[in-house]
């Protein structure tokens, strides 16, 4: 159980020399960041189209209507925008696509 303290002792013996800061700029001048920033900024992108789809910005209420899902904005299908699909997310990409054909 005591076993801790000597390879803690050991670890930082072996690093108690080293230059974390050299170690780190070495690492960042020697990587290609150039692709993770790319893939972050896609990641970025993607979430700021779908915060700003139709199912999120208006919040339908989604319910079950026989065996399919509905995500409907209003209070009936008549007056107000719906999607069906067999999921709740495929309900929601349909109320996208029907509130994208009603704006026109």
């Amino acid at each position: 159980m005591d076993s801790y303290q000597p390879i803690y002792d050991a670890v930082r013996s072996r690093i108690s020399n080293c230059d974390i800061g050299n170690a780190v700029e070495r690492v960042l001048q020697n990587a290609d960041i150039g692709f993770q920033f790319q893939r972050a900024l896609q990641s970025i992108e993607a979430v700021g189209y779908d915060m700003s789809r139709p199912s999120v910005l208006f919040r339908p209420k989604l319910s079950m209507d026989g065996n399919q899902w509905c995500a409907l904005y209003g209070d009936n299908l008549q007056d107000g925008c719906a999607g069906f699909g067999d999921s709740p997310d495929k309900a929601m990409l349909a109320f996208d696509a029907e509130w994208a054909k009603e704006a026109k």
